[in-house]
């Protein structure tokens, strides 16, 4: 994740220790408590099931294949809440067709985990928004594919956008912090703005531009993925609009997701536009370390099925109900896929090896490379940096 609002507008927020580390004693005391040692955020994909059949969906499966039952799941939190994960997403499919959702993660709570709900938001009621707050839960992520008639389109359900606005309205109603997410797409960019325009109205905090990953049902939707140079148009438009908010007195977090080549490109335009911050915005990305897949994020699946992260389908690494979740991860056999990926700067190929934005940018996207070009070290075709801006400069050699 790329904190757009906190890298460009230098603000503080919740999230901060989980990207920056060491940049945590600068921040207010009730947010040290996840930032002492990076182990990951866990994307829990409680079900296959769901209420709608999105075009991008990366879980999208054949059937209802098998879930954790409601003891394997709650022996599962235990073991990551003491591996000492931060944070638990719950996430689907869609986690509120699970009957037992709100019991697990009522368990993960007292367990001292920090609880988010991934959700198309359809099913968020009154009574549900009112006992996700009573839970104790951290933020609900709504996705969000554009307006009324692009969202419909998008999840393939006349109504959805009218039944996920209501869905983000109870939540806002009954005082849980809510944010949208939305995948971008040739397709539905033009949208941006008023989602924007959205957000400002019904005083949303917080928005996640996701970038498209080829798996599930978004590899079908590869050809739709945007072009290098609107993708540069997309990040500056995000980058406007965030500013502009701000200006208004609105201090909305705004953050691009699944393409680390958005922090340089916000860095070298903070260079052109001489903004005596860019150096200190640096510093936070090398902090960050780029993509954190296999070592900061990880997912396990329904069935247990444990990936490096939620995109990565492909690739299992364990099964939880088989080995602890903790064993795992904490645990990986020299040369196995985990250990590679914690030392991604001896295995990445092409202008990944030469580029001075590698240590920023961590060789991007492991999924979306594979899914594009078949190796498993191929490089990201999301990556739009020329290869002037990724040139190694005479300080960078030094």
């Amino acid at each position: 994740m790329i904190g757009i609002s906190k890298l460009y507008m230098g603000t503080v927020e919740d999230s901060d220790p989980l990207r920056y580390g060491r940049m945590s004693q600068r921040l207010p005391s009730h947010l040290l408590q996840f930032s002492a040692d990076k182990k990951p955020v866990v994307v829990w994909n409680v079900t296959a099931r769901c209420n709608l059949k999105c075009l991008h969906c990366y879980a999208a499966t054949q059937g209802e294949p098998k879930e954790m039952d409601t003891g394997e799941g709650l022996a599962f939190i235990d073991d990551v809440a003491a591996f000492g994960s931060p944070v638990l997403l719950f996430s689907g499919g869609e986690p509120f067709v699970r009957s037992d959702i709100m019991q697990l993660a009522r368990h993960a709570v007292a367990r001292g985990l920090r609880v988010v709900f991934s959700t198309n938001g359809t099913l968020i009621d009154a009574d549900l928004s009112a006992r996700i707050k009573e839970i104790g839960a951290s933020y609900v992520g709504v996705s969000i594919d554009g307006m009324e008639s692009v969202h419909d389109r998008f999840r393939a359900c006349p109504g959805a956008f009218q039944r996920t606005l209501a869905g983000i309205r109870h939540c806002r109603e009954a005082g849980v912090k809510v944010g949208l997410r939305m995948t971008l797409t040739k397709d539905n960019i033009k949208e941006i703005d008023a989602v924007f325009d959205l957000l400002e109205a019904e005083r949303v905090p917080r928005i996640c531009f996701y970038h498209l990953v080829y798996c599930g049902r978004g590899a079908e939707m590869a050809e739709r993925d945007l072009t290098a140079n609107q993708r540069r148009e997309v990040v500056d438009l995000i980058i406007d609009r965030t500013a502009r908010l701000h200006a208004q007195g609105f201090p909305i977090e705004v953050l691009t997701v699944d393409n680390h080549c958005d922090g340089p490109y916000l860095y070298l335009r903070m260079l052109r536009e001489g903004n005596p911050r860019a150096d200190n915005v640096m510093a936070l990305l090398r902090m960050n370390g780029g993509n954190s897949t296999g070592h900061g994020i990880a997912c396990v699946s329904w069935d247990g099925t444990v990936y490096p992260d939620q995109f990565w389908r492909n690739q299992p690494v364990g099964n939880v109900l088989e080995t602890p979740f903790s064993v795992i991860w904490g645990k990986p056999a020299p040369g196995s896929l985990l250990a590679q990926l914690r030392r991604k700067k001896e295995h990445v190929t092409g202008r990944c090896v030469t580029c001075r934005f590698l240590d920023v940018c961590g060789g991007n996207f492991r999924a979306r490379a594979e899914a594009a070009t078949g190796e498993l070290w191929g490089v990201d075709p999301a990556c739009y940096l020329t290869d002037a801006e990724i040139a190694q400069t005479a300080d960078d050699k030094e």
